[in-house]
Order: structure tokens, then sequence, then C-alpha cells
């Protein structure tokens, strides 16, 4: 898939001010400081679509994207550690879980992971809420250049075997480097599958 135009269609507080669409949408969401921001750009070659920032908990509303005119890119708040006060983090925990389970057009919610780290409680407890909310998803290992391959083969390991404790099986899953744009091309021919499906369906 080559990317060829893409348009901001804006900012919104909740899944309730989100223009409405019948086209497919993809949500992108993970930790904060995950690398969301640099994976976004890479996926869609432009140098500043999302902002990158030093600063986790930069993105607090849900920035959505029309790509080629056919499908809908999300830009989703982080969730887990950010600079802001309770009350803040609670509403962008339900802005989020009311958006997933909600938004009628959404295909595809790609969950961040830092394959530098081992599994994480907070994602592993994310990704539990979006089986409970029937979402469909798939799993994005970022920063895959920030360490060596045995060391990420190893932790892409011990992320399969915390999720296998509860699922009955690993959902489909990329390894990516923003950096090294690896992954890019898996990830687009991915989305390209599922905008087929869909337009079949219709």
């Amino acid at each position: 898939m080559k990317i060829k135009y893409l348009d901001f269609l804006g900012s919104f507080p909740s899944y309730r001010q989100c223009p409405a669409d019948t086209r497919p949408e993809y949500a992108f969401i993970g930790r904060s400081n995950v690398g969301k921001s640099s994976l976004i750009n890479m996926l869609s070659g432009r140098n500043s679509l999302a902002r990158v920032s030093g600063t986790p908990g930069k993105t607090q509303l849900i920035n959505l994207f029309l790509v080629n005119s056919e499908w809908l890119l999300s830009d989703l708040p982080g969730y887990g550690y950010a600079k802001v006060s309770k009350t803040q983090r609670k509403e962008f925990e339900r802005m989020i879980r009311d958006y997933l389970k909600f938004r009628d057009s959404l295909a595809c919610t790609f969950v961040l992971i830092d394959i530098r780290q081992k599994p994480q409680k907070n994602d592993l407890e994310f990704i539990e809420q979006l089986g409970k909310m029937h979402v469909p998803f798939t799993i994005v290992f970022t920063k895959a250049d920030k360490q060596k391959t045995p060391q990420n083969e190893a932790n892409v390991e011990a992320f399969k075997a915390a999720m296998l404790e509860t699922w009955e099986e690993m959902p489909q899953y990329f390894i990516t480097s923003a950096t090294a744009k690896t992954g890019r091309e898996e990830i687009l021919e991915f989305i390209e599958t599922i905008n087929q499906k869909v337009e079949e369906e219709h």
C-alpha cells in the first residue's frame, strides 16, 4: 500500500464528537512513551503527522486522519504513566474505553508494546479489557533497533507466555522500528487486507 493522500480530520474529546464514517478505522494506542508518534509518522511517511515528544502523555485527544480517502487512522492517548492528575487519568481512561467500545467504524486496534521491556502489568490488563469488550486487536512491538535481536526475541517470547496464561492463542503481532522502518510494509499490507474484507462485506 502506498499512502498518497493524508488529511487531518480533527482532535476530539470523545467518540461522540468524532465524525461518523463507514470506512474502516484503525486505532493506535500504547503506554505513554512507547514510541506511538514515531511509529505513526513512519507508517504515514510523514515526519510530523503525529507529534513526537519526550514528555509522556502528550496526546490527550482522539486525533483522526483520513488516509487515501479509504480508511481512517486514530491516534489515541496513551495509558499508564503520564504527568496528569488522577481525575484527568480517569477521564482519559473513560474516553479511551468508550471510543473502543462504541466507535462503529473501528476495524482493528494496534496495541503498541516496547520490545525492550519485560511483560508489563498495565499492557496485559489493557489487552484483557479489549478481549472482554470483543475489540479486534493486534500487537505491535516497537523500538526493535534499540537492542540486539536475541534480547528482542526473548522479550517477545516472554510476552507470549504471559498472554497465553489467559488467552488460547497469541494474536497476530508485528516487530517494528520507526528508525529503521522495520515492519512498515507488513502493517500496511495487514490494513489493506482488512480494508478489502470490509469492502467485500458491504
